[in-house]
């Protein structure tokens, strides 16, 4: 009887041994490779697919710049101050058709009514005028007829600028598209000729995904660009650099791509990596390819997936492809987010606008 316990309780044991260790390489074993660059780049277009077809990825797409600064370009170069907190500014401003023939100088406010309300800063206008802000100030026969159908409400503004290279800046505000939550933008700078520039931005789409902007000067530099569903990634770039003379982007120390459950990882002298669910695949073989268009443009770049970089990857069976040939056409759109994060132009053209109308009495 002794016996044949002792046999049952070294079968037992030797089964769980060997179970064990199944398990153990089940876990360590290489993922296929190309398999999860195929699953995590078809989930990112799927991404980019959901996010482009709401009327916010619209409005983020705004970039008329030579409209946007032509208020802006004037008084920056005449060393204009502003300290503009939200008390300042808080209240209902509803756009009203003008007829005038104003050029884009004339101030943005007379184009609005005023209501009070102590707690936040809401402007109501056409969001036929908001997509194209060329025609706000110019007065068409059937602005009459038009609906105030988009609103920005701004619940946290502090506008501090005293120089280019010297201010701080938050605006936190949700977006309503025909009197529906279309989602919510925060962004925050503070620029100190001592100690560099913070700057975050963020645009949470009601779909559940968000996209976000990060940078970080100093002897090392961090900059990231997000895009995620919920808590987990879809996409995220993020650069570390180190100071170079007066560049904005030094040295490249490291430079990290996720697309969803992939990760590419380069560090300076050494070679690039990949990771699948955080494995090593080390029968990878990774190109990092950057188009600069001089000698010399590498520390000036923030060099992006969206710009001027691409990966080369050549899996186990030879076969070799690139992320912008996974990616596709999502590419440009994920570009689009990526610059309209740096500078998130609907809402300052509006709301910085008539912030400095009040603050200047126009």
């Amino acid at each position: 009887m002794k016996t044949t316990a002792f046999n049952l309780a070294g079968i037992f044991l030797l089964s769980a041994m060997i179970l064990s260790c199944s398990k153990t390489d089940v876990a360590t074993s290489p993922v296929a490779l190309k398999d999860a660059f195929s699953s995590s780049t078809q989930k990112l277009n799927n991404a980019m697919t959901d996010i482009a077809s709401t009327q916010a990825f619209e409005l983020l797409s705004i970039s008329n710049t030579s409209t946007l600064k032509s208020g802006t370009t004037t008084t920056a170069t005449t060393g204009y101050k502003a300290k503009i907190p939200l008390s300042l500014v808080a209240g209902v401003y509803t756009y009203k058709a003008l007829k005038t023939n104003a050029s884009r100088d004339f101030p943005l406010i007379r184009f609005f009514t005023t209501s009070p309300d102590n707690s936040k800063m809401v402007v109501n206008l056409p969001l036929s005028k908001m997509k194209n802000p060329r025609v706000l100030r110019q007065y068409q026969a059937a602005d009459s007829m038009l609906t105030n159908n988009f609103s920005i409400s701004v619940t946290d503004y502090f506008n501090n600028y005293n120089s280019y290279h010297d201010y701080e800046y938050t605006n936190v505000a949700d977006i309503k598209i025909d009197n529906v939550n279309s989602g919510s933008l925060k962004i925050k700078s503070n620029v100190s000729p001592v100690l560099g520039t913070q700057y975050a931005s963020q645009f949470a789409f009601t779909n559940g995904y968000t996209a976000k902007y990060q940078y970080a000067s100093g002897d090392t530099t961090v900059s990231s660009f997000t895009i995620m569903k919920e808590n987990g990634v879809v996409y995220k770039e993020e650069l570390i650099t180190t100071r170079k003379d007066t560049a904005k982007f030094g040295h490249e120390r490291q430079y990290t791509l996720t697309i969803g459950d992939v990760k590419i990882v380069r560090r300076s002298n050494h070679a690039s990596e990949v990771y699948v669910k955080n494995v090593l695949q080390p029968k990878a073989v990774l190109a990092i390819i950057d188009h600069d268009d001089d000698e010399g443009d590498e520390d000036k770049e923030e060099h992006s997936i969206c710009k001027k970089r691409d990966v080369q990857i050549t899996f186990e069976d030879g076969t070799a492809t690139t992320i912008s040939t996974l990616i596709g056409n999502s590419i440009d759109n994920i570009s689009m987010l990526y610059t309209s994060l740096h500078q998130v132009y609907f809402a300052a053209y509006i709301v910085d606008w008539i912030a400095y109308d009040i603050y200047y009495k126009r």
